[in-house]
């Protein structure tokens, strides 16, 4: 049997926190506020965020326990093998891949519309063409490609290098949106009256609020990217657990300040109806002039970078784990021979989002949006592996080397597999608040046709690997646990 690769560890506890932070916030909380404001008034938005925050950390407690029990890259691809076997491995590798890789590119486009707004005529250069009304410019892919192709060296460079940038981006970021926060509450104009009405006065405030709580496995898709770091640790994996929890607090309460903030500088109806290019950088500059948009911009930047190297982290790690197993080719468990990082991964995850800018923005977010699937499928299979492996008490089936008696972690992994049923089927049930549009559903099936097409080619290959070895190489461990 080969000797299994395995990566160095070098990251720190609050290295961790901070890419499952910025990873969780990315582009999303300075840019979407009006559109979230549009369906669900401020109350709304802000009480689905914070509901939203708290269904995941349900979730986190399926993920705390099998981080702590299976420190190992690949995450959910590890505990779907676990509970379910090779096929279900392959499954969730396979959405959760996609998934991570179009957040990777959506934050590199995202970098572009910024300087899009603070440069409008520098930028609205180089006019390439139009796909789907929106306008595709060479300044535009500039942007994102520089961006792409910086934050990849820096993966490759080593990972004690990117954890740290990461601590001091998300540092950064808290800072500029709790000043921002301030400033703009400060403000004679702004106020809670600008607050009113609370909810939109076409639907109900139940309706409004579940609109924003469906969108969750987005808004917070992020603190996953832990598991996959997890080999990586150079603490104990313990601590896991308290990092993600930390890390959806923190998250929500950005969300909700950039929301209020939004929302307290102008009257957020006649906002939201003026279809802005980004409404939260036009109110807060009316409101505090340049001053304001820099901090704005500051903090957006930070999320930004936060989002690309927090996602090729967990992209290329998510690979490796995926190669070490001869699931994917062998080239992507490559070692860097000077960094010993997953190079290949690092450069096929750039080398892919690459691609993304000339699509145009328009067309990425029809990607981004089934690639939550993709997320909700990993959180289903890590509560359902978690559920398996928590005991309600010492019974046959148990081993005391995976096992754990706890009623109450059993049931909070139960109630796990419950919320990500409910996520996926607002997703794919026509008529709910987050149901697909028909680009993104097309997408959807192009992706599973793709990869069930991969899996066949790769099925007899897969099937002739030794259970014991294909344990061994995912898990580290030659005892077979896994369930086929």
């Amino acid at each position: 049997m080969e000797k299994r690769k395995t990566l160095k560890k070098s990251l720190k506890p609050h290295w961790v926190w901070a890419i499952a932070l910025g990873s969780s916030i990315g582009w999303g909380a300075f840019v979407q506020p009006t559109n979230w404001m549009s369906t669900a008034g401020p109350l709304g938005a802000m009480l689905g965020f914070g509901i939203g925050a708290l269904l995941m950390m349900v979730i986190a407690v399926s993920y705390g326990f099998l981080i702590k029990s299976f420190p190992v890259s690949g995450g959910e691809f590890a505990y779907a093998f676990i509970s379910l076997g090779r096929t279900h491995a392959f499954i969730c590798g396979w959405f959760l891949t996609l998934g991570y890789i179009c957040i990777v590119a959506l934050n590199a486009s995202a970098f572009a519309l910024m300087f899009k707004f603070v440069f409008p005529k520098f930028v609205e250069n180089l006019h390439l063409y139009q796909i789907a009304g929106w306008d595709v410019y060479g300044t535009e892919i500039i942007f994102a490609t520089l961006s792409l192709l910086l934050f990849g060296y820096l993966n490759i460079k080593g990972t004690g290098i990117s954890g740290r940038l990461q601590f001091i981006f998300c540092t950064v970021m808290v800072i500029s949106i709790v000043a921002l926060s301030f400033f703009v509450g400060g403000q004679p104009a702004s106020g809670f009256t600008n607050v009113q009405p609370l909810f939109p006065s076409e639907k109900t405030a139940f309706a409004a609020v579940i609109a924003i709580v469906a969108i969750a496995p987005w808004a917070y898709v992020g603190f996953d990217n832990v598991p996959q770091l997890a080999e990586e640790f150079n603490f104990s994996s313990k601590k896991a657990f308290n990092l993600i929890i930390g890390a959806i607090f923190f998250a929500a309460l950005l969300y909700i300040l950039m929301i209020l903030a939004t929302a307290m500088a102008r009257p957020w109806e006649g906002l939201v109806s003026e279809n802005l290019l980004w409404g939260t950088g036009t109110v807060v500059q009316d409101l505090l002039g340049t001053f304001g948009l820099a901090i704005l911009v500051i903090a957006l930047t930070m999320g930004i970078f936060t989002g690309l190297n927090g996602f090729i982290v967990s992209s290329s790690r998510l690979l490796f784990a995926m190669s070490r197993a001869k699931i994917i080719p062998a080239i992507f468990s490559k070692l860097h021979p000077k960094y010993s990082t997953p190079y290949i991964g690092i450069i096929f995850t750039v080398a892919v989002s690459l691609i993304a800018p000339w699509f145009g923005r328009e067309v990425l977010t029809w990607v981004v949006d089934m690639s939550s699937i993709g997320v909700t499928i990993a959180y289903f299979y890590t509560c359902f592996t978690a559920y398996k492996l928590f005991k309600w008490n010492m019974g046959s089936d148990f081993y005391p080397s995976i096992n754990v008696v706890s009623p109450l972690k059993k049931a909070f992994a139960g109630l796990g597999v419950v919320t990500s049923i409910i996520f996926l089927s607002l997703l794919l049930i026509p008529g709910s608040p987050a149901f697909l549009g028909i680009e993104s559903r097309i997408a959807l099936v192009a992706w599973i046709i793709l990869g069930i097409g991969f899996y066949l080619v790769k099925r007899k290959e897969l099937n002739e690997i030794p259970e014991g070895e294909l344990n061994y190489l995912i898990l580290g461990d030659k005892e077979i646990i896994a369930k086929n």
